[in-house]
C-alpha cells in the first residue's frame, strides 16, 4: 500500500504536465511559398573588385525585372523566399540578405537595398562543396515551406577546397533540393592559372543536380545581367511553363543535368596540389 500515494502523485504530475502543454502557445507552421531560393555567389580572390560589383548589380537588376516579378506573381502562392549568400573557401560563407519574402516590387526593392548596403568582400580559395553544404543548411532555418527548394550557385572556377563537390552535390540532391549553376567563364580577376576550359561541362557533370536542374554559362561579363534574369525566370517558372518554352525559342537550349558525370570532378583539387609557383589566389 505504501506505493499507492507515490503512484497517485505521478499520475497527478503527468496530468498537470499534459494540461500545461495543451495550454501552451502552439508554434506557427512555416509560411508557404512557391520557391525557397538560395542565391550562392562566388567572391573568391580570382574575382576582381569590378567583377564583384557586376555580380551584385546583375542580381539587383534581375530581382526587380518585370519578367522575374511576373514569374513570381504567377506562382500558386504568388511569393517566394530568397536569401543571398557570398562564399569563397570552406569556412567563408556570409549571408548578405537573410531569408526574405518577395511577393511584389516593393519587396524586391527592399532585398536590393539590403544587397547594396555594403560593398562585397572577397576571400581565398574556392569551395563549391562548402557553399552547397552551407546553402542546404539554410533551408532548415528559413521559416518557410516552399513547394520547391533551389540553390542557385555561380562561380568562376572548380572546387579546390573541402569535400569532393560531386559527393556533396549528391547528398544535397538526396534531400530534395535542386542545384542550378551559373559557370562564369570570363577569364578575369587577378589570375587565370586555375581556370578550366570546360567549366560549363564541369558544372553540368559535377555541380548541378536534382529534378529539372540546369546551368547557364556566362562567357563575357556583358552577358551576366541577362543570364541572371533568364535563370531566375526559369527557376521560378519551371520546365512546364510558357516562360521556359519562350526562353528556349529565343536562346540556345538550356543544358540539363546529365545522369553520368564525364568531367573530372577533382580537377580543381589536382590543380591546387600541383600549383608549385602559382600565386595563392583562389
Amino acid at each position: 500500500m505504501s506505493g499507492l500515494p507515490c503512484a497517485r502523485h505521478l499520475l497527478s504530475a503527468a496530468a498537470a504536465l499534459a494540461l500545461t502543454l495543451w495550454l501552451a502557445p502552439r508554434s506557427h507552421a512555416d509560411e508557404p511559398v512557391d520557391v525557397e531560393l538560395v542565391l550562392a555567389v562566388d567572391v573568391s580572390l580570382s574575382m576582381s573588385a569590378e567583377e564583384l560589383e557586376i555580380q551584385r548589380h546583375g542580381y539587383a537588376a534581375a530581382l526587380t525585372h518585370d519578367n522575374v516579378l511576373q514569374a513570381i506573381a504567377d506562382g500558386a502562392y504568388g511569393k517566394i523566399a530568397v536569401t543571398y549568400v557570398e562564399w569563397a573557401g570552406t569556412g567563408w560563407q556570409h549571408v548578405i540578405v537573410p531569408w526574405t519574402v518577395i511577393a511584389s516590387r516593393p519587396d524586391a526593392e527592399r532585398v536590393v537595398a539590403q544587397l547594396s548596403a555594403q560593398p562585397p568582400n572577397s576571400a581565398r580559395r574556392t569551395s563549391i562543396s562548402g557553399a552547397l553544404e552551407f546553402g542546404s543548411d539554410l533551408f532548415a532555418e528559413s521559416g518557410y515551406q516552399g513547394t520547391k527548394r533551389v540553390i542557385d550557385i555561380s562561380g568562376d572556377g572548380p572546387n579546390n577546397q573541402g569535400a569532393p563537390v560531386n559527393l556533396v552535390r549528391d547528398g544535397v540532391v538526396s534531400q530534395g533540393i535542386v542545384i542550378n549553376g551559373l559557370p562564369l567563364m570570363t577569364r578575369g580577376g587577378f589570375s587565370g592559372v586555375y581556370d578550366v576550359n570546360d567549366l560549363d561541362r564541369y558544372y553540368s557533370d559535377c555541380v548541378i543536380g536534382g529534378a529539372g536542374a540546369f546551368m547557364i554559362p556566362v562567357n563575357d561579363w556583358t552577358q551576366f545581367p541577362e543570364a541572371i534574369r533568364r535563370k531566375l525566370v526559369l527557376e521560378l517558372a519551371g520546365p512546364a511553363s510558357s516562360y521556359w518554352v519562350a526562353e528556349e525559342a529565343d536562346h540556345p537550349p538550356v543544358e540539363l543535368a546529365q545522369d553520368k558525370p564525364a568531367a573530372d570532378c577533382q580537377v580543381g583539387e589536382k590543380m591546387w596540389r600541383n600549383r608549385n609557383w602559382m600565386p595563392d589566389s583562389r
